[in-house]
């Protein structure tokens, strides 16, 4: 068996385009995986195409090989777009190789220690305007059955916290934590925007409402910075989703300053790479909580994984995006739909989904606005920006 032909598709997401990889092979089969890199579409969708030169031709099964080939020989395969376009094409392989056994990717990983994976809402409180709304918001989700939520309170704060926007966050924080229950999960984003004494300054402030963690509370390029916040607080830790590589993990790990790490599947190297993160975190003792802020087919690949991990603690999940856009279960064949708060493993071969062609066909990319997180344009602050100007696609 051999590789034929690799494709590529772009399709509209609320917030963001999707970008999709299908890999073609001789004997048939065919194979999907996620390369979304929000904002920068055109140069994951080119870099698909770069990349195929080193697969095409190649024996689909060679996953480490055509994998090491790419990361390897490509010299240039350790940013954050390379590494998303060869995720992309690792994760169709294994989807492949999958339906060549009749199997799920995670019987090929060491096979199921869970049949369902929890998850946590992302993305629900984009455009909200009041704490009133959040916490409305979050006692419907609670209704459908949702048991973790994260979201961002901090508005446009940037290195520092101001006292209204501090006030702000920590009263929005007790709103939705009474909407939602003490059984509840609450989990806080932090965006890598502040300083360490501001994230120390805002940790501190939401201890007393049990948070699940504070996620990237300052950039995610010092780790001897961000040791200093977890010694000075009593909030567990997250953080990872911009570390590309697993050597970046072997970095971040060692600096023993998170509790859990947030590898994300579809930029730091595929399948294969995100369980060789999640073995790395298990000799610290650090849980996993894959990120994931992409589309369908993405979360199918990661929970292949989530089902495999010993240390796999929660999946970050965008379910209110299907508000919005409802073809986001209609452009694959079998959505992975969260019920009651997780995703039920699926014994359907490979990844266990397929994309429809025709159908992102009626749904084309938008160009969006470039928007800062810290600013009052942010899609955080106004739920959603887009043209229909499809120029470049």
């Amino acid at each position: 068996m051999k590789v034929t032909d690799i494709r590529t598709y772009c399709v509209d997401a609320n917030w963001r385009n999707l970008v999709f990889v299908k890999v073609f092979t001789d004997a048939g089969l065919t194979g999907v995986g996620e390369c979304t890199l929000e904002t920068r579409d055109r140069s994951v969708m080119a870099t698909v195409a770069d990349l195929s030169r080193y697969v095409l031709g190649q024996d689909p099964n060679n996953i480490e090989k055509i994998w090491n080939t790419m990361y390897r020989d490509g010299y240039w395969g350790t940013g954050p777009v390379d590494m998303s376009a060869m995720s992309a094409i690792e994760q169709a392989l294994w989807d492949i190789v999958g339906k060549k056994y009749k199997t799920p990717v995670y019987n090929l990983l060491g096979g199921k220690v869970r049949d369902k994976v929890k998850v946590y809402a992302n993305g629900w409180y984009f455009g909200l305007k009041t704490i009133e709304e959040h916490a409305e918001k979050v006692g419907e989700l609670v209704e459908k059955g949702f048991r973790a939520f994260k979201w961002d309170p901090f508005r446009i704060s940037g290195r520092d916290i101001s006292h209204e926007d501090l006030e702000y966050a920590v009263e929005c924080i007790a709103a939705v934590r009474k909407a939602a229950g003490p059984k509840v999960d609450l989990l806080i984003e932090g965006h890598g925007r502040f300083n360490v004494h501001s994230a120390v300054k805002v940790a501190k402030a939401m201890e007393p409402f049990n948070i699940f963690f504070f996620e990237e509370p300052i950039p995610q390029d010092n780790y001897q910075a961000l040791k200093k916040v977890a010694d000075a607080v009593n909030v567990p830790l997250a953080g990872g989703e911009r570390c590309y590589s697993y050597y970046h993990f072997r970095d971040l790990l060692a600096a023993q300053a998170l509790d859990i790490v947030q590898p994300d599947l579809s930029h730091s190297g595929g399948i294969l790479s995100l369980k060789k993160i999640a073995a790395m975190a298990e000799t610290w003792y650090v849980g996993v909580a894959p990120h994931n802020a992409s589309g369908p087919v993405h979360t199918a690949a990661t929970v292949q994984v989530d089902a495999t991990l010993n240390n796999f603690v929660i999946q970050e999940c965008f379910p209110c995006d299907v508000e919005k856009c409802p073809w986001l279960h209609t452009i694959v064949d079998h959505p992975p739909v969260p019920v009651d708060g997780c995703i039920t493993l699926s014994d359907r071969p490979g990844l266990g989904l397929d994309i429809d062609e025709e159908e992102i066909r009626k749904h084309p990319p938008q160009n969006r606005p470039v928007y800062s997180l810290y600013s009052p344009d942010s899609f955080l602050l106004t739920g959603v920006g887009a043209t229909n100007d499809e120029s470049g696609f």
